[in-house]
């Protein structure tokens, strides 16, 4: 979808993202296109043929016909159909394109206008996403418009929603556009700690993109504290990065920042080829307030050569467009300038003229109900923001607190049970002892009987012993000796 962000930097250019397709790309969508059979499919298809295409006038022509077919199916599609969900989609999607082509050719009031369309419906569909994303393109509007009120309290809603659903891209982009108002309002450390909040998000999720546009305006905030080399190397990495995007609206008005620092070093030539450079850029994709700022800026390089009739002729154009696109903070410049010029031709007349426009539209762009807003809106989102805080760290210490109880509940059923276990071992095991120990205690009186028997046996033996010995004494008593046998047998 073409979103429309705006970045309030030097040149308070509005921001869009357009992926650069390739010839092939184009045509292989173009033929899905012709071969697609339901409406859905052709939504599809347009939807990602309006991000390929970088010419506003093609881009939206595609975006004429989605919108026509979303409302076409959307008038016989009953609300309980799912599908009526998704045309509505599509739908948001085209007003949402539609705002983003009228802001940019200047016709602010038909952009409002169908921001808010697709706010309705974003909201009736309940995509917060989309809703933050509308809320953010009208406080843009708003903001352009020198409303700064209204800047403030839409930019803060959308900020709001983009931190509920953690979408990180939003909320880098949210905060440029806050940290802007403050640079305009001159409250450079509220300026500067969006900024630096801002372009650590932007590292954090590897966003390139938001990392070009944070630098480029921590460089416009250098600039304001007059330190210049500081704010031209925030410049040239802010143009590394967009030229590793091809992102050329982003390009010219890094071009248009660095010719600026290297004017104020007195480099105006090297200033004047980088004016030029962007002015071409500007033409090219007919970016009216980019061209404006760049004519200013050659203005005042003329004037300081004295070439006075064509720094003249460079602010009469910047004035023009101004004018045309009606935007206060653009006018205020151009004014500037012009005033300038005739300040140093001589015209009086005329210099009172640019002068009283130039009160008149710094007044409506910064001003004390203004700064005043601007003090309230952040009290309050603080506020509101704290008391969230608040209300999530009761909830969480709750959530705490249970999860410690359920921890020790769950702790004194590990007890218990490990008692139980602890129990049931003891008593298999007291049990296994008392079995031992009579198994222990049969085996020894098996011992024990084993060891009488075999006293009993030797006391057997030994009487039988003693009994033959006895009678073999008997024995030899009776019987004559065998030396008496031999004398004997000898005298026969």
């Amino acid at each position: 979808m073409k979103n429309i962000i705006i970045y309030l930097f030097l040149f308070n250019s509005i921001f869009s993202i357009r992926v650069i397709a390739q010839d092939k790309t184009m045509d292989s969508l173009k033929l899905a296109l012709k071969n697609a059979k339901h409406d859905t499919t052709r939504c599809n298809i347009l939807y990602a043929m309006i991000e390929a295409e970088s010419d506003g006038n093609v881009w939206m022509r595609y975006n004429h016909e989605m919108e026509k077919l979303a409302s076409k199916n959307l008038e016989i599609i009953p609300k309980n159909d799912p599908l009526h969900k998704v045309y509505l989609k599509h739908l948001a999607a085209a007003y949402n394109n539609t705002a983003f082509f009228s802001d940019e050719t200047g016709d602010e009031a038909k952009g409002l206008e169908y921001n808010n369309k697709s706010l309705i419906i974003q909201q009736q569909i309940g995509n917060r996403s989309g809703i933050g994303n509308s809320l953010n393109n009208i406080g843009g509007i708003y903001y352009k418009q020198g409303n700064i009120t209204k800047a403030l309290e839409y930019f803060t809603q959308s900020l709001k929603i983009s931190e509920f659903i953690n979408d990180y891209y939003s909320i880098s982009r949210l905060l440029n556009n806050i940290g802007g108002i403050y640079y305009q309002q001159k409250e450079l450390s509220k300026a500067l700690e969006c900024y630096n909040k801002c372009l650590l998000i932007n590292k954090l999720t590897d966003d390139a993109l938001g990392m070009a546009y944070a630098l480029n305006n921590l460089g416009n905030l250098y600039f304001e504290t007059n330190d210049i080399n500081r704010a031209l190397e925030s410049f040239e990495k802010s143009l590394k990065l967009r030229e590793s995007m091809s992102d050329k609206r982003g390009i010219a008005e890094s071009l248009n920042n660095i010719g600026r620092m290297y004017f104020f070093q007195q480099k105006e030539e090297d200033a004047l080829n980088y004016y030029n450079k962007s002015l071409k850029i500007h033409e090219g994709i007919d970016d009216k307030v980019g061209i404006s700022f760049t004519y200013n800026n050659i203005a005042e390089i003329y004037l300081k050569r004295k070439n006075y009739n064509k720094a003249l002729e460079c602010c009469l154009i910047s004035l023009k467009i101004c004018k045309e696109l009606g935007y206060p903070e653009n006018i205020k410049f151009a004014a500037y300038q012009l005033n300038e010029v005739y300040k140093a031709k001589g015209d009086h007349k005329n210099a009172l003229e640019t002068y009283e426009l130039y009160i008149l539209m710094s007044d409506s762009v910064i001003n004390s109900e203004n700064r005043k807003a601007s003090i309230r809106s952040q009290l309050k989102y603080e506020y509101e923001k704290k008391s969230a805080a608040d209300s999530v760290k009761v909830a969480e210490e709750r959530k705490i607190t249970a999860l410690q109880l359920k921890q020790e509940e769950n702790q004194r059923y590990f007890l218990y049970g490990g008692l139980g276990l602890t129990l049931v071992f003891g008593g298999f095991m007291f049990n296994r002892f008392r079995i031992i120990k009579k198994q222990k205690r049969i085996i020894e009186d098996q011992k024990d009987l084993v060891e009488r028997q075999k006293d009993v046996v030797e006391e057997k033996q030994k009487e039988i012993m003693d009994s033959i010995r006895y009678a073999k004494r008997i024995q030899q008593s009776l019987l004559p000796s065998e030396k008496y046998i031999h004398r004997n047998l000898k005298k026969l």
